[in-house]
């Protein structure tokens, strides 16, 4: 009996904790529509496009349609290809036609993850006074750039980043998604923001020239984490939410999601020991109830496994929002996946840990488990 009050307990203080701050992410997370102000095509920045690639023939096309229809008046097109050792490259180029700039690959330098070592190859390319990096799964709206462009002026932003939604909703890709934006959401505070990969806009000359571009963070999994907080803490800063007004969607196979989690996970946590076993505590206390009630079918019905059935209920509530927010359609379907999610990011937290600790974790071919760091 203590034992279960003190799970109740911990499961309480664990939904009350990420309920309050998923609600207050989501207001932050809005994008508000951009103020009517005329603005001439002058006083508009230049913006770079940049797409670094590896192995991407079947998102490739999709995606340069997308930004090749942007109605912006004033943006480049350029894309990287990192080595792929399919028709990538074939692929990218066919599209020079369309304006689209190639930039070749290079071989990887020491201490350079594969994709920062692409993300400054197209920085150094670029001629924008804003820099767009966005992943190739990642497709836009003809308007988007505009009105992100748009919105970063309203907001004195100089780094603006927009958490993707998917549409395709009864896909294995999006009822069996890890967890990953969901904890950017649920975790997001002023000192760690919460920042995406799939799309995010900064101001080339500070990045260049104040910051020393990626030669710094030649080894960060996620660069862009570390701008993220650079920027919050001098207010330069903004995350979003997509919405119908910006409409950043994303496509991803579960196999890379789940590649991406492993990838993730363990530096996310703290990639030590301690902040690993806190870690596991929290996943376990939270994928808990969803295997008390499992067991009703070796043990029977009990006061333990009804009180687990309330439980359950309760952070099936907390995923809802969350849910209803990325996922529009059938997000309902998508919240009572919660049980099997949250087993699923336990066992890929552990995975993550193995693997690190055997130093065998790749990227897309390549081993990076070396010194690898998510922040500072």
């Amino acid at each position: 009996m203590i034992v279960a009050i003190l799970l109740l307990t911990v499961w309480t203080i664990i939904v009350i904790a990420i309920t309050l701050n998923i609600s207050r992410s989501m207001r932050l997370f809005s994008f508000l529509k951009s103020s009517s102000k005329v603005v001439s095509i002058d006083e508009l920045p230049t913006v770079s496009v940049c797409i670094p690639a590896r192995n991407e023939t079947h998102a490739m096309t999709e995606c340069l349609e997308s930004v090749l229809a942007s109605d912006y008046p004033k943006f480049e097109v350029i894309v990287a290809d990192d080595g792929s050792g399919d028709s990538t490259s074939n692929l990218i180029k066919s599209f020079a036609h369309a304006g689209v700039r190639f930039v070749e690959g290079r071989q990887l330098q020491k201490d350079w993850l594969g994709k920062n070592q692409a993300l400054q190859g197209l920085l150094d390319e670029s001629s924008g006074e804003m820099v767009m990096f966005m992943d190739v799964d990642t497709n836009i709206d003809p308007y988007t750039i505009s009105k992100l462009v748009a919105y970063a002026q309203q907001e004195k932003a100089s780094m603006v980043s927009v958490l993707p939604r998917r549409y395709d909703s009864w896909r294995a890709s999006v009822l069996l998604a890890p967890l990953r934006y969901f904890w950017v959401v649920a975790t997001h505070t002023k000192r760690a923001p919460a920042v995406a990969s799939a799309l995010w806009m900064i101001d080339s000359d500070i990045l260049q020239n104040d910051l020393g571009g990626f030669k710094n963070l030649k080894h960060y999994i996620q660069p862009e984490a570390y701008l993220a907080q650079y920027f919050s803490k001098i207010k330069k800063y903004r995350a979003l939410v997509s919405s119908p007004e910006l409409n950043v969607t994303y496509a991803k196979k579960l196999s890379s999601q789940i590649e991406t989690s492993i990838r993730l996970l363990y530096p996310l946590v703290g990639m030590n020991w301690r902040s690993g076993v806190v870690a596991t505590c929290i996943l376990l206390a939270m994928a808990l109830p969803g295997l008390i009630i499992l067991s009703s079918v070796f043990f029977g019905w009990g006061g333990i496994q009804i009180a687990a059935v309330w439980v359950e209920l309760i952070m099936i509530a907390m995923y809802a929002p969350y849910c209803k927010m990325m996922f529009p359609e059938n997000w309902l379907i998508c919240s009572f996946m919660w049980p099997i999610l949250i087993i699923q990011e336990l066992a890929l937290l552990m995975i993550s840990w193995y693997k690190y600790t055997r130093g065998n974790v790749t990227w897309k071919g390549r081993n990076i488990s070396k010194n690898p760091k998510l922040t500072v």
